[in-house]
This record gives C-alpha cells, sequence and structure tokens, in this order.
C-alpha cells in the first residue's frame, strides 16, 4: 500500500486550527443536546457538575489526543502504530485509531441525518409554517417529515455533499477556510438570538435556571449524564482530535489551545441555553421536552413570537452551521486513512467515503418508516447506530487513547513538551493517569448497567 505518498498537510495557523476544533466541538452537542439535557436534569445542577467534569475529562484527553497525533504525523491508525512502536510498544495500538475512526465514520451517518432535518426546518421556518400553529400541529409537522423517505433522503443528500465539497478542497483550503467563515458567523447568529431575549423576556427566568446553584438537585444520574456529556461534546473518541493533531506543527503549545477551545466550546453552549430557554420560558413551554425541544417546542414558539419567522429561520440556520463544522471533521479522519494508504488523491478519497457515509445515513433514516420493523437487538437502526458509537465505541476508544499517553509513553518527553514541572506536574499526572481513565470507566460500565 502507498502510506504517506505526499508531504502530510498542516495547519496554516493556530488560529486557525483553534477555530477548526472548536467547530468540531461545537455541533449538534451544544446546540441541540446541552440545552435539552440541562432542562432534562434541572438547569445549574447539571451545569455544575458539567463544568467540573470537563476539566478533569474533556481537558486531559483532549490534549493526548492532539499530542499522540502531532507526534505521528499520519492518519490515526497509522500515529497510534507509529507512535507505539517509537515508545518500544505493539503495533496492535493501531486497532484504537481504527476504532476512532469507526466510530466517526458511523456517527456522522446518523449526524447527516438530523443536520438534513436542521437544513429542512430553515425553510419551514423562514416561509412561516408555524406562524399561529398549535403543539399538535407542529408536531404533526415533525411526524410527517421523519414518515417521508423522499423528504429526508433529500435533505440529508444536501447535508452531505456540502460537508464532502468542503472535505475535499483539502486541510487548508476547505476545513480550515470553512471554520474561518462559519464560526463566526455561527457567533454572531447564536448571540443576535441571545441579544433579542434579553429584551424581549423570559430571559431572567433563563439565567437564574442555567446559572443559580442549586446543590439539591445534585445526584448521581445528573453527575454520570454531565461526565458522558463532557466527554463527547469535545469530538473525542472518534478520530478526530488525533486526526487534526496530525495538521499541527510543534510550535503550537497544546495546553493553553487546549485551555481556549474548551472555554470557547463551553461558552458557545451556555450561550446556546441563553437562546433556547428564555424563548421556552417566556411561551410556557416545558425546558424538559427533550429531543423535541429543538424540532418541536420553539417552533411553536418561533410561531407565536413577533419577527418569529426571521429568529426562527436564523435559529435553524445556527443549527446548520454547528452541525456542518463538526460533520466535516467526522468526515477527516476516514478521508486522511483512504488519501494515505490508497492510491486515491484527496478529492477522490472523499467521494469514496462521503458515497459510504450517505448510503449508511439512507439506511438509517429509514429507520423512520420503511424499515421502522428492521430492528437490531430492539433497536432500529438509526437508534442502534447512535448506542454503537456512544455507549461502546467513543468511551472504549477514549479510554485506550488516554491510557496509552499516560502509561505507555515515556512521560518525561511528554513533561517536557508541555513544559509542565513541579505541582502543575504532579497534577496533571494524577488527572490523566487516574482521574480521567476512571470515569470514563465508570461511565462506561454504568451505561452498561442500565442497558442489562
Amino acid at each position: 500500500m502507498a502510506i504517506n505518498k505526499k508531504q502530510h498537510a498542516q495547519w496554516s495557523s493556530s488560529f486557525g486550527f483553534v477555530l477548526a476544533a472548536v467547530g468540531s466541538a461545537v455541533g449538534l452537542g451544544n446546540i441541540w443536546k446541552f440545552p435539552y439535557m440541562v432542562g432534562e436534569s434541572g438547569g445549574s445542577a447539571f451545569v455544575i457538575a458539567y463544568l467540573f467534569c470537563i476539566a478533569l475529562i474533556g481537558f486531559p484527553i483532549l490534549v493526548a489526543e492532539w499530542f499522540i497525533g502531532r507526534r505521528g504525523q499520519k492518519n490515526p491508525i497509522n500515529t497510534f502504530m507509529d507512535v507505539a512502536e517509537s515508545e518500544g510498544r505493539s503495533r496492535s495500538w493501531g486497532i484504537v485509531g481504527a476504532s476512532g475512526i469507526l466510530g466517526g465514520f458511523l456517527i456522522l451517518s446518523f449526524y447527516s441525518v438530523i443536520g438534513g432535518w436542521a437544513l429542512n426546518y430553515i425553510t419551514k421556518t423562514g416561509s412561516g409554517a408555524f406562524v399561529g400553529q398549535d403543539s399538535d400541529a407542529v408536531g404533526a409537522t415533525f411526524d410527517a417529515m421523519l414518515a417521508s423517505a423522499g423528504t429526508l433522503t433529500i435533505w440529508h443528500t444536501v447535508f452531505m455533499i456540502i460537508t464532502a465539497l468542503i472535505v475535499g478542497v483539502g486541510v487548508t483550503k476547505g476545513i480550515e477556510a470553512a471554520s474561518k467563515i462559519l464560526m463566526p458567523l455561527l457567533g454572531i447568529i447564536l448571540f443576535v438570538i441571545v441579544g433579542y431575549n434579553v429584551v424581549s423576556g423570559g430571559f431572567g427566568e433563563a439565567f437564574s435556571y442555567l446559572f443559580a446553584p442549586d446543590l439539591s438537585k445534585l445526584n448521581s444520574q445528573i453527575v454520570l449524564a454531565a461526565l458522558g456529556h463532557a466527554f463527547f461534546t469535545l469530538s473525542i473518541g472518534m478520530g478526530i482530535m488525533v486526526a487534526y493533531g496530525s495538521y499541527l506543527g510543534q510550535e503550537v503549545n497544546l495546553l493553553k489551545t487546549a485551555r481556549l477551545v474548551i472555554i470557547l466550546d463551553t461558552v458557545i453552549a451556555l450561550a446556546a441555553g441563553l437562546a433556547i430557554f428564555p424563548i421556552i420560558f417566556s411561551n410556557g413551554l416545558d425546558p424538559a421536552s427533550g429531543p423535541g425541544l429543538i424540532f418541536v417546542s420553539l417552533p411553536i414558539a418561533f410561531g407565536k413570537m413577533t419577527g418569529g419567522t426571521i429568529i426562527g429561520a436564523m435559529f435553524f440556520l445556527l443549527i446548520t452551521f454547528a452541525a456542518v463544522t463538526s460533520s466535516i471533521s467526522l468526515l477527516e479522519p476516514s478521508v486522511e486513512l483512504l488519501e494515505e494508504r490508497t492510491s486515491l488523491n484527496r478529492t477522490m478519497a472523499t467521494v469514496v467515503a462521503a458515497v459510504v457515509v450517505w448510503l449508511l445515513g439512507i439506511a438509517a433514516l429509514l429507520s423512520f418508516n420503511l424499515w421502522s420493523d428492521v430492528l437490531i437487538m430492539g433497536n432500529n437502526i438509526f437508534d442502534a447506530l447512535d448506542k454503537l458509537t456512544s455507549k461502546f465505541l467513543l468511551p472504549i476508544t477514549g479510554l485506550a487513547g488516554i491510557i496509552f499517553f499516560a502509561w505507555r509513553m515515556n512521560q518525561d518527553a511528554i513533561r517536557a513538551e508541555l513544559n509542565l514541572s513541579g505541582t502543575a506536574w504532579q497534577v496533571w499526572q494524577v488527572v490523566s493517569k487516574f482521574i480521567a481513565p476512571i470515569a470514563v470507566l465508570v461511565v462506561f460500565v454504568t451505561t452498561l448497567i442500565g442497558m442489562g
């Protein structure tokens, strides 16, 4: 096989890399999942647990994946194989890279379907489809979309084409350039909606709901939910950050950059809460309405609001931008692998990977209609893909990655490269060797017990 046929790509600047990494982290997990998890978990108690967990788990695993990727300078499989060999370890560690690529690949297949929902709702909301509609009518609209295989296929296809066009152009001209455009636009739209909420009512209640400490609601379930979301929100365990790290130069300070990415990711997640909950509260809707919060509850509110068609269209444009910045990162590890280990050039590697993901996405979207009776261990195809990745592949890959980094690599070399010493290094060792892996293991085992 032809491996490393040409010089490995590099980010053109640290700023471009930060935006790409934040773009990967800021996806549906922030704009869609985080707010409804807050709603289901009692508000501020979940936020407190989440902030604590992301510092102790997300941060060290993110740094570890970038570090390994930069050391290997190849696709995740070859990176783990080569780094392991250089450390005197077995090249079978390449399985960790393979697991990450597979996880990201499978996630994109159903993630693209949801991205298609958001694209569809830009046009629906902007055309005034929800004006004056009650909850039954809005719910019926969403159900009708899910029941139409044709509608879902069209929007899933459009979303995958957008993703493939960006990735196919390359790392700097595609992913980095798109991130430099989409991330500022995402931020502008998000804060315009938050600004609208400040003057239109419900903001104070939403702010208290998110930030007023209420430790009485803190329990083991909320902590575990926060632990899991802190792990998944940063795109770790998917091969993404290893792939992104492979395009990094030695001049980038991993610790400072990881802090910046986590801060920006968290700020956007909290801002999403301030964009959504004031609308929910001012319209007397349920903040704990689960995944339907975005595609059912909010359209009801947009239909009642003055200027709701514009605000609603902007909101679903925001959702789409967030989905695209993550989808390009989910596709990249597979494209990098094909480009380096086959005779395919960048364009053809992207086409092949995108088409296979698209086909798997068709199977996922058919689970809502024509293939609704097709079950895998009691789950439809969409839910089976979700559970396989979120409950198994991602935590296993993330756990293996941090164990490799903290226990199987030369720690003196890591200390020198991270420029840590004294107490800071001792704290880093405790967090990376014990706290992060044990926490991921706890989430994994608890999830397995809960599924049993």
